[in-house]
This record gives structure tokens, sequence and C-alpha cells, in this order.
């Protein structure tokens, strides 16, 4: 299997902003952050809005500490994918849990069957020890229960497979040339 390095990572220019509403920021903020605040915040202080009212003193930590972990945490570079971001990330694991994850069959020439998708009670598996532990056995027993082997689709027929191994030595190949090589000379004339 090959390995290789990707150099791009080390030459990512970032655009920032030097400057926002008359404000001097200094060494500047990055632009992908100062975009992803504005969206955090707006749509969590509007939806916290509409079902606490005008944030008071008591309200200020719902209003402003998920937006501002969001952005923070969110918007860091991932360790497992240089050229995505940790939201990134945490979007594609959610997306995955969800809807799942559509096999690419032929390179995808052909479309997957719904009944090829790897079913969610198999997704949710790896997670469902700590989901044990944090909600309780009997949600995490439904979910488990809810689609197990008889949502499996039956597969076909076993495909036998008989191998013949053959160790052909340095004076077998030596006159499967010879021969091939007479062939070709014998073919082109």
């Amino acid at each position: 299997m090959r390995h290789g390095i990707t150099y791009t990572g080390h030459f990512t220019l970032e655009p920032r902003q030097h400057e926002l509403f008359g404000v001097d920021l200094g060494q500047g903020i990055s632009r992908r952050m100062l975009l992803l605040a504005t969206l955090a915040f707006g749509v969590w202080d509007g939806l916290a809005f509409l079902v606490v009212g005008f944030p008071g003193l008591d309200w200020l930590t719902l209003y402003l500490l998920p937006p501002l972990a969001v952005t923070v945490l969110g918007a860091q570079p991932s360790k497992a994918c240089d050229r995505r971001t940790v939201l990134a990330g945490w979007v594609i694991a959610a997306q995955y849990q969800v809807s799942g994850h559509r096999p690419v069959i032929g390179g995808g020439r052909v479309v997957a069957h719904r009944s090829e998708w790897i079913p969610r009670p198999a997704r949710w598996a790896a997670h469902l020890p700590a989901l044990t532990r944090a909600v309780g056995a009997g949600l995490a027993g439904r979910l488990a229960g809810a689609g197990g082997a008889e949502d499996v689709p039956p597969s076909g027929p076993a495909v036998v497979l008989a191998h013949r191994v053959r160790l052909y030595g340095p004076d077998h190949m030596v006159k499967v040339a010879a021969a091939g090589g007479r062939r070709a000379k014998g073919r082109s004339t």
C-alpha cells in the first residue's frame, strides 16, 4: 500500500479580517471563524430569544456559551483530516449517524440499493455503550431491538473459492520466456 504526504497543508494562507466597523483588530481574526461565529450566534441566539425571550443576567450564559464553544472548538483544524475543520468532522459524523453512507459500487456507475446501506442499528452499535451509560438501559435496549438481524436482507449463496497454487521456479520461467520469444518472432514474420 502506498502512503503519501500532503505538503499543501503547510502552505495554507488564511484570509484575516483586520478591521471591523472601524475597530482595529490587530493581527486580525480568521474570516472563516468570523463567519462561523456570526452564523452560530445568529442561529442560537435567535432560537433562544424565541424560547426564553429577551436575555437577562440569569440567561446570559445560555445565550453566549454554546455558540462560543462551537465557534472556538469547531473552527480549529481537524487532526484527522488536514483540509477540514473540527466542525466539518462533527457534521459529517452526525450525517452518517442519521442517514448512513451510500456505498460506492463500480466507481459510482451502479446506484446502491437501499438494502445495501449499513442499517442504523449497526451504525449506532459502536456508540451504544456510551448511550447506555448516559441515557439508560431502557432506551438503549429499545434502540438495539428496533432493528437487528431481521432487518438485514438475506444474502445470496456462498461463493466457493477453489484456488490452485503453483510455484514456478526460475528454470520454468526461462523456458516460458524462450518459448514466448520464439512465438512472437514467428507471428511477426
